[in-house]
Order: C-alpha cells, then sequence, then structure tokens
C-alpha cells in the first residue's frame, strides 16, 4: 500500500497531463526533429521486438527490367528490390522526486501540483537535452544504449560497419556521402571555401528528385557559413512554423541548383559534458541531410508518459515516478545525406 496514495496520484495525473507537451517540446527544440515532425516523419509505432523501415535498392544480379524486341522472351526471374532495416527499440527515463518534508510544506492539492509542476520542467529539460544530444550521436554511448543518432546514420566513414543491421562494407548502396576538407578539398574548412564544399557534397546527394532540405552544423561551421554570405545572401527560412529554421538561427543554401535550410545545431554550452546532457550538433561537422529519409519513431504507448507504479525507499521519505520514452531514430535511405569534416 503506497504511503499516500493522494499525493501519488497526483504526481502521477501531472505527469500524464504534461506528456503530450513534453514530445511537442522535444521534437520543437531540435532543429531536425520539428523538421521532421512537419514533414509526418515522427512516426509512433507499436508492437514488434525491433523497428523495421523498408527500403529500396536495386542489385545487379537481379535487376530484371529491360528492352526486348518481338517474340524475345521476357525475362521473368525474381526480382526482390525492397528489404528492410533494422533498428532496436531504446529506453529513456527521468525521474521526479518528492521528499516526506516536501509534501509536508506544501500541503494542499494546489501547493503540491505547483511544486510538481516545477519538478516536472526540470525533468523534461534533462529528458529532452539528452534525446536533442543523442540525435547526433552514433549509438555506442551508454554501453549501446543511446539513440542512434546523425554520426552513425550519416557517418565520416561511410565504408565500414553496419547500420540498421545492413554491412556498409557489402552494400555499397547503403554508404551514405561525404567531403574531406583537407583530404577533398586541399584545405580545412573555412568561411572561404565552406560554400564550394557544401554545393560539391550536395551533388553527391541528389538522385533525380531526392536532393538535401537541411543542413545542420555546429557553432562554428554555422558561423563559416554566416560569414561567407554577403549581407545581400543571408536570406532566412520565409515558410513560417514549418520551417525547420523556426525558433533557430536560420539561413538558407542555394547551392548546386537546390534550396535548403541551414541551421546551427546547439548553441549556449554546446561542449557536451560525460553525462551528455548539453547538446548541440557535433563539433567540426556540417550535415546535408535529405529528411525524406529520416524518421523519429516513438512508441505510442510510451512516449514521455508515466511509467511504474509508485517507488520509495525502504530508508528513506520520498516518493519517486518516472517518465519514459522508448523508440529509435531511423532511416531508410542514408545514401541521400551526407557530412562536411574537416
Amino acid at each position: 500500500m503506497p504511503a499516500n496514495t493522494a499525493i501519488t496520484d497526483i504526481i502521477a495525473t501531472t505527469i500524464q497531463n504534461r506528456s503530450g507537451e513534453l514530445a511537442d517540446n522535444v521534437t520543437n527544440n531540435n532543429a531536425l526533429l520539428r523538421k521532421l515532425k512537419a514533414k509526418g516523419n515522427v512516426r509512433p509505432f507499436g508492437g514488434g521486438n525491433v523497428i523495421l523501415e523498408e527500403i529500396m535498392y536495386s542489385e545487379a544480379a537481379t535487376i530484371t527490367a529491360n528492352s526486348y524486341s518481338g517474340y524475345e522472351t521476357i525475362n521473368v526471374g525474381v526480382n526482390s528490390p525492397i528489404s528492410a532495416a533494422q533498428f532496436s527499440i531504446l529506453q529513456y527515463a527521468g525521474s521526479v522526486t518528492m521528499s516526506g518534508l516536501e509534501v509536508l510544506q506544501n500541503s494542499g492539492k494546489e501547493a503540491i501540483i505547483d511544486l510538481m509542476e516545477g519538478r516536472m520542467r526540470v525533468a523534461e529539460a534533462q529528458l529532452a537535452n539528452r534525446i536533442d544530444y543523442d540525435c547526433y550521436q552514433d549509438g555506442t554511448g551508454n554501453a549501446g544504449k543511446n539513440l542512434v543518432g546523425l554520426s552513425a546514420a550519416v557517418p565520416d566513414d561511410p565504408t565500414t560497419g553496419t547500420y540498421g543491421s545492413i554491412s556498409r562494407v557489402t552494400w555499397s548502396f547503403w554508404r551514405s556521402q561525404y567531403y574531406r576538407g583537407v583530404t577533398d578539398g586541399g584545405a580545412a574548412v573555412s568561411a572561404s571555401n565552406i560554400q564550394q564544399y557544401m554545393t560539391t557534397l550536395a551533388l553527391r546527394c541528389v538522385r533525380g528528385a531526392n536532393k538535401p532540405d537541411l543542413w545542420i552544423g555546429d557553432a562554428t561551421y554555422f558561423a563559416f557559413y554566416v560569414n561567407s554570405l554577403q549581407a545581400i545572401q543571408r536570406i532566412s527560412s520565409a515558410d513560417g512554423g514549418a520551417s525547420a529554421g523556426a525558433g533557430f538561427p536560420s539561413l538558407k543554401f542555394y547551392g548546386g541548383g537546390m534550396a535548403a535550410d541551414v541551421v546551427m545545431g546547439g548553441g549556449v554550452n554546446q561542449a557536451v559534458n560525460t553525462a551528455g546532457t548539453s547538446g548541440g550538433a557535433t563539433a567540426a561537422h556540417l550535415w546535408a541531410l535529405n529528411t525524406d529519409y529520416i524518421f523519429f519513431r516513438p512508441h505510442r504507448d510510451r512516449n514521455f508518459v508515466p511509467i511504474g507504479g509508485e517507488r520509495q525507499s525502504v530508508n528513506q521519505d520520498a516518493v519517486v515516478k518516472l517518465i519514459g520514452w522508448a523508440g529509435n531514430m531511423t532511416s531508410s535511405g542514408p545514401q541521400f545525406s551526407g557530412v562536411v569534416i574537416a
């Protein structure tokens, strides 16, 4: 029997009532997630022990499409260009804690709710910052329990390892693009060459109508891009709330005959501590992303909601409730995105 069911019910109800707001706060405060949300690519899932993303690819040995003449035999062999990338379901949790003394000092439902609102804001910020940070990482942190982010989907070296359980060594179509300033351009990335490097990378990511629509860089590379522009070129995104740039430092890129938002990931305290709670894009990286092929996949039953029952230490006068999230970041076409690195 809980020590104080009224208090724990208030805590649980407060978390539940704020869960939708927290989910919105997480997506609205990350430039990439905001873009994905605007495109309908924040896609909840339910059931199963993994997250699957269908992919289409062409394997030379199985291509059956060809021209023919008259009564010539038509190739009707097996053609199976559809497969699926597989991603693990990952879990996150934050805690909301109240001591017995705090309960006594804030007696009354209204006072408890006020106290809970403050505690919730702290827990929300910690969860949001954690997920924001992990969106840019490769998923190997915390013993492989972290979100599989951009550094895995679009790594510095896409010719090694696996992504979505598909080997990039074996399957070249699954490799993202990259441009190394020193190796490919002859000089480290700077304001004088960043537009040239961006244009070259963008063209590598194009296939027909598929092209990058969002650039995300750390503060340094974003500043290089800003300083590379003349005043008349500094055009901000003009599509209002639907833009990834809404509320973010944002400009436009028109290189290679295409238009895309250029935003800064992170900012103040961008240098992440060991807990990874500061957020922000990886240092010295500028990603060119085709967001048609990137997805944020929360579980429909674990999208910033209270989880578990009341937790109370056997030797402490305190009540703890958990806020939980489960899911992953996925991609069905990393080959259409790339990264500029030093």
